[in-house]
């Protein structure tokens, strides 16, 4: 029999009326009039070339070919409903389902352990997937179909995705170990006279936050004379540490990698250089309580994780320090009659 050449609501009919036992209450439960029910099941009897039901009494009783089909039925209605209703049947403890997420490798070093266990143990069944930005953009974006969010600096979004705020972060420079610039302030003519290593992410091509710091640098009279491209802040961390190249990376990753590599971090010759990083998706899973649970996952893992250092923080954090102890100093006076901090 040619499924596609039977009218699927008929077999909704038949469900309903094999359990009700009553073409009046089916009718009801299904919102339709008795004569409604009562030619689906014509229709559906000369179909199956079966009586399906015949009365008895004041009811309806299946005929043997309707009780072979009655437990299927029950069970293809069960897990229809069931997929219809997710939302509400969802559960991340015994979920088996497979999420993705695509980031750099900034975040792939520096926030995916964080992810993880929380991933772990919020979802211990389930399997994550962490995917490059080349991957997502070969994939067809989060519209594509096989990515549920991705980490991405702040920026003007397309039609039809949301986003949330995770974190700050600021920018430094990397150079190797004991290269000339290594102990002094990089000033905006050493910067210049510099040759650096450029990060293009996405298909070979700049991303969001290569251009915003373009821009940026820019803005300061700054400009870059890019020696290599590569595709990663890992490669330009090794290239930097084996060369007398600089590479631009957020701070936290330069950190973790100078652990690790010989490489010297050196301020950039600016203001601090903070971009603020998003958790990005689609409409497409936008509603979606499985997705839900994974962006708030995610969301409660890395929000306002890493804090930007940069020399604007650092001073603001000193102004701190020295307000918090001219308080404790003017709240206890002056001892061995030394003069009190800030008195003329």
């Amino acid at each position: 029999m040619n499924l596609s050449a039977i009218d699927l609501n008929l077999l909704l009919v038949l469900h309903t009326v094999l359990e009700e036992r009553s073409a009046a209450r089916a009718a009801r439960r299904l919102h339709v009039t008795p004569s409604a029910v009562s030619n689906s099941l014509a229709r559906l009897r000369a179909e199956l070339g079966d009586p399906l039901v015949v009365r008895s009494g004041r009811g309806l009783v299946p005929t043997p070919r309707a009780q072979e089909i009655a437990p299927r039925l029950r069970a293809a209605f069960g897990e229809i409903a069931g997929a219809l209703e997710g939302e509400r049947s969802f559960d991340p403890k015994s979920t088996a389902r497979a999420f993705a997420i695509a980031c750099s490798d900034v975040d792939q070093i520096c926030s995916l352990p964080a992810i993880a266990r929380s991933f772990a143990a919020e979802m211990p069944r389930a399997t994550l997937r962490a995917v490059s930005v080349d991957h997502l953009e070969a994939a067809g974006g989060l519209a594509g179909g096989e990515i549920d969010a991705a980490l991405a600096p702040a920026h003007p979004l397309p039609p039809g995705h949301h986003a949330a705020h995770l974190y700050e972060q600021d920018s430094v420079f990397v150079v190797r170990r004991h290269h000339p610039c290594a102990r002094r302030r990089l000033t905006r003519e050493l910067f210049n006279s510099l040759r650096h290593v450029d990060i293009h992410l996405a298909l070979g091509r700049g991303g969001i936050g290569n251009r915003a710091v373009q821009e940026l640098l820019a803005a300061h009279g700054l400009r870059r004379e890019i020696a290599i491209t590569v595709p990663t802040f890992s490669a330009a961390a090794v290239v930097a540490a084996s060369t007398d190249l600089v590479a631009g990376m957020p701070r936290r990753m330069a950190e973790a990698l100078a652990r690790i590599a010989p490489l010297a971090i050196v301020e950039p010759p600016l203001p601090a250089m903070v971009f603020r990083i998003q958790l990005v998706w689609h409409e497409r899973t936008h509603l979606d309580e499985g997705a839900r649970c994974f962006r708030e996952l995610v969301i409660a893992a890395l929000r306002d994780g890493p804090r930007p250092r940069g020399r604007a923080t650092e001073s603001r954090s000193r102004e701190k320090k020295r307000a918090a102890r001219s308080a404790r100093t003017r709240a206890d006076g002056p001892k061995g009659g030394s003069r009190p901090p800030f008195s003329a």
